[in-house]
């Protein structure tokens, strides 16, 4: 399995779960999950692409 692929995996995975909770009343919370998402695919995708 290459490397970086489950780091942008599970950050694709949490970044939409991020995105579902917006619209609830903890939209503080769900700002903080989907930035943490949105980290991981950064790294994941860098380590996708710096291991090729």
């Amino acid at each position: 399995m290459r490397e970086g692929l489950i780091p942008a995996v599970l950050g694709t995975v949490v970044s939409t779960s991020g995105a579902l909770l917006l619209g609830s009343k903890y939209k503080l919370a769900a700002t903080g999950i989907l930035g943490f998402g949105l980290a991981h695919v950064v790294l994941g995708t860098i380590d996708l692409i710096e291991h090729r």
